[in-house]
């Protein structure tokens, strides 16, 4: 079972009362006022780059830095700590302990390796796994490190396919569920996408012991150019994932849907109008397993996105302006934006594409 999310009395036991001592008087406020706690990366006005672990009202309680943008994030609630992966194509990840008995350690991506900007930890704190490409050989791999030995990499799983993005590990730990988004890359052209006119979107489910294949799932020819990007699980063990398409704007293809072991994926009939909202474009999903809710954002179409589910109904569309990460709250979702907006309130910061709640429904 996953460890249950953190509300604010647990993160504050577990950080302890020398840490909350530090913190600023508002910062110290907001925290004793929410009731979850989340984390992410984020751009500051004078061009630094850092991770901030920040209150449900969007007040910042604490920021470390960065040596460069960061994208997704990890977080072991055995642990307590969290990571910070680089944008594609940067080498590093940060590890911040929450308790703040280590210092920050900095992980570096093996040789011919980047990352891809995602990762998980294993259940038990012990392992964390991070997607990455081996840009000489076209293909991606799950990066294996032992969080129990300094963050040492200890060897890598091939993904069974190109472009890997996001990845997440099962309740029990035994399988890895990877998204596979099919576009080609290498370093020495930046971020460009060297396949858009042949691509190999795919979703894979990944023997977390062995890196044998369990089951892999390619998109039909007729959606090769639907790029699988991120995906998450709600409470039943289904997989959800979401989407970004490379092919004409006035397409409107499936951008989300989910499947479990052994079926074949199913995608989301969404309405018309919620399908151009999201314009061709999923930045982020998170599944709320407490409310049986999944969430789309989308920085293109401006728009936060909820479904039930178990009917695939939408059941909310709010307007939000360069729309960017989405995780699970007390009240369905939190949303952050861009140009600094978390929830009802706005920040110093330009916050990245991504942002978590520290634990797990």
């Amino acid at each position: 079972m996953r460890t249950p999310l953190l509300d604010r009395r647990s993160f504050m036991r577990m950080a302890g009362a020398a840490w909350a001592a530090t913190l600023a008087p508002a910062s110290l406020h907001a925290l004793e006022r929410a009731e979850a706690v989340f984390a992410s990366g984020f751009k500051a006005h004078d061009g630094r780059f850092g991770m901030a672990i920040l209150a449900e009202d969007g007040t910042i309680i604490e920021r470390v830095a960065l040596p460069a943008r960061s994208h997704g994030m990890a977080y072991s609630a055995v642990s307590g700590r969290a990571v910070a992966f680089a944008r594609r194509p940067g080498t590093f990840a940060l590890v911040f302990d929450t308790r703040h008995r280590q210092e920050p350690v900095i992980i570096h991506a093996g040789e011919d390796r980047h990352f891809f900007g995602h990762g998980s930890f294993s259940p038990d704190g012990r392992l964390l796994y991070a997607s990455e490409n081996d840009f000489e050989a076209n293909r991606g791999v799950i990066g294996l490190y032992d969080a129990t030995d300094g963050y040492r990499r200890i060897g890598e799983f091939d993904t069974h396919g190109i472009g890997t993005h996001d990845m997440t590990v099962s309740d029990d730990g035994g399988m890895l569920v990877i998204a596979n988004g099919g576009i080609e890359t290498h370093p020495d052209f930046g971020r460009t996408k060297l396949n858009l006119d042949h691509m190999e979107p795919s979703l894979a489910l990944v023997d977390a012991a062995t890196g044998a294949l369990i089951e892999r799932h390619a998109l039909p020819p007729a959606l090769r150019q639907l790029s699988t990007r991120h995906v998450d699980i709600d409470a039943r063990g289904r997989v959800w994932f979401a989407c970004q398409y490379e092919g004409p704007r006035n397409d409107l293809p499936p951008l989300a849907g989910h499947f479990a072991k052994g079926e074949d994926i199913r995608f989301l009939d969404l309405p018309e109008q919620t399908t151009l909202r999201l314009a061709n474009y999923v930045g982020a999903i998170a599944v709320n397993r407490a409310q049986g809710l999944v969430g789309l954002t989308s920085p293109k179409g401006g728009y936060a996105v909820t479904i039930d589910a178990a009917t695939g109904r939408v059941t909310g569309e709010t307007r939000v302006s360069d729309a960017a990460g989405i995780a699970p709250s007390p009240q369905g979702f939190a949303v952050s934006s861009y140009d600094g907006r978390f929830e009802r309130s706005t920040a110093d910061v330009a916050w990245d594409q991504h942002i978590i709640r520290l634990g797990r429904l």
